[in-house]
């Protein structure tokens, strides 16, 4: 598996020579140290577990980036130990990205001080695994804008893993793709999910949630990553490739030599991985270089490669040209497909489904391009199934529908996005409102009459029954009032009145609503001392009225 992992670099990738070139001029410049444990010596005095198989990777073994550190590093050897504030982008850390990471050393240092984690080792895999959460794009509590997905890991050229999570993270019920920053797998996720930042939620598209659970998953097995053997296996049980191994490591020792913090959305992100919805960079960033291929251990690169083949000189032949992809084959966005108003009642489902259409660089339908719909917003509607963010493919057409949309209880309008997964293109913005429920009919439940004695209470409680259309009404909203006789009733200050939870007079009451069965019973009513009849009105959400009759007189001789 490592050989296959080995090989997952990007198109264009020059030769072993040049890849050898080029690490012996990052190890002259900059000296990353990225010297590998082998077996269990290097002074290694405690026992690790051994790197686990293929397919109980942290990652499931998707791809990652193979790029290589700049060659000139943040601070020279021997230099202060202070982190500088300005510098390059690609040396850079984005702001809330870096916070994540001394958070998460921070934690496991109070709750795991044996394990020695260094946050430089959180920000080398973050790099390698997602650029830094694609170079910092991520809100103001460290979620990511979009879902960061991997490629399906389906078996074909990558790892077989079977869906674990119904889709839930990654929205595939049928096989698993690796989620979030740190690209967990669903299945180690549901094992070492963390909450981070303290909202009460374990998601992987938060670096704050993501860096504590990778944190947690590199110190297992009472590892001390003080100590190489230990570091190298905790690195290989997140992925296990000794090229990404050597990558992991290259960024680490760069890291540990200085770096700086960058404003969010301003990192530099690698160009996209062959094979996978790899992240995409967003505005306002810049890919990196093309990294050379990483050299054949089994070739010298200073030798010709058959007997009287030509110069020892190691440059590289010129690569072939590639051509560039068909305008009819290339995506150029996604468009609205004719979706109409998306309007629902709390509890109800949306009658709408959104629809969304890619199409081409000639305006032309794109079939097989991978759509994601996230629900963004203060709202608890949800997809069907309980999900959040889904993500399908177009059809021969072009189009694709989101499942349908399941309205909560919390009304208000909130956001659907779908945007082309992995692809730095304009998303599509829908959106949605949610009503409170209505009633067009309010009536008591009973005809009995309503009376009290001055200072007394009603004996009898006030219960009404709500309908829309004839149906039950349930879970709607209603007010009620004590209010004044004539025409134009208003409301009264004397007579029959309620009581709040300090037992203060109060004349009106709001955030009351029907049962499942649509009725509402009303709390106690008292009686002042001033006999006569009085008015209760009670208004439901979408205007329904009743008014209920109080009579406060003397009891009979």
């Amino acid at each position: 598996m490592a050989a296959q992992f080995g090989r997952r670099l990007r198109r264009g990738a020059t030769t072993t020579a040049v890849a050898a070139v080029a690490v012996a001029a990052l190890s002259a410049s900059q000296g990353p140290g990225a010297v590998l444990a082998s077996g269990g010596g290097g002074g290694d005095q405690r026992t690790a577990g051994s790197a686990p198989s293929d397919d109980s990777a942290a990652t499931g073994n998707s791809p990652y980036y193979t790029d290589l550190p700049p060659l000139v590093t943040p601070n020279k050897p021997g230099t202060s130990t202070n982190l500088p504030i300005t510098g390059s982008a690609e040396s850079g850390i984005p702001a809330s990205v870096l916070a994540a990471y001394k958070k998460a050393q921070q934690s496991i240092a109070s709750s795991d001080a044996a394990c020695r984690l260094p946050w430089q080792l959180l920000a080398a895999i973050g790099k390698v695994e997602s650029g830094q959460a694609r170079g910092g794009r991520v809100d103001a509590n460290g979620t990511t804008f979009s879902p960061i997905l991997g490629p399906v890991l389906n078996g074909q050229g990558f790892a077989m893993i079977k869906d674990t999570d119904n889709g839930a993270y990654d929205g595939d019920s049928t096989h698993d793709r690796a989620v979030g920053p740190m690209q967990f797998i669903p299945s180690t996720w549901a094992t070492w999910g963390q909450d981070g930042n303290d909202d009460g939620r374990k998601d992987p598209n938060n670096i704050y949630d993501a860096a504590l659970a990778a944190g947690h998953y590199l110190c297992a097995g009472s590892r001390d990553l003080a100590l190489a053997a230990d570091l190298d296996r905790a690195v290989l049980s997140y992925n296990h490739s000794n090229e990404y191994l050597r990558t992991v490591r290259s960024w680490f020792d760069y890291y540990k030599r200085g770096t700086h913090e960058v404003p969010d959305g301003t990192g530099v992100v690698p160009p996209p991985l062959d094979g996978g919805s790899d992240p995409s960079p967003g505005p306002g960033t810049s890919p990196s270089p093309t990294p050379p291929a990483k050299p054949d251990p089994d070739q010298d690169p200073t030798k010709p490669s058959k007997p009287g083949g030509g110069s020892t000189d190691p440059k590289p032949p010129t690569p072939p040209a590639t051509q560039p992809p068909k305008p009819s084959q290339t995506l150029a966005g996604l468009e609205n497909a004719g979706t109409g108003a998306l309007t629902a009642t709390a509890g109800d489902a949306f009658a709408e489904r959104i629809k969304v259409r890619a199409k081409n660089s000639l305006g032309g339908p794109l079939a097989k391009v991978s759509v994601t719909f996230t629900i963004a917003g203060d709202t608890d509607t949800r997809f069907d199934g309980g999900k959040s963010a889904v993500t399908l493919t177009t059809g021969s057409d072009g189009t694709v529908t989101a499942p349908v949309l399941q309205a909560g209880g919390t009304t208000g309008e909130f956001t659907v996005r779908a945007i082309a997964t992995g692809r730095s293109l304009p998303a599509v913005a829908y959106t949605a409102t949610v009503t409170a429920r209505q009633a067009d009919a309010i009536a008591r439940t009973d005809d009995k009459a309503l009376t009290a004695a001055p200072g007394a209470e009603f004996a009898d409680a006030v219960e009404v029954k709500a309908t829309y259309k004839g149906a039950i009404a349930s879970g709607v909203a209603v007010t009620a009032t004590m209010i004044t006789d004539g025409d134009t009733p208003a409301k009264n200050d004397k007579g029959p009145y309620f009581k709040d939870a300090d037992g203060n007079t109060v004349r009106t009451l709001t955030e009351l609503k029907t049962g499942a069965d649509g009725t509402l019973r009303l709390p106690k009513i008292y009686a002042d001392d001033t006999a006569g009849t009085y008015k209760l009105r009670l208004t439901t959400e979408g205007g329904a009225t009743v008014v209920i009759e109080l009579t406060v007189e003397a009891p009979a001789a």
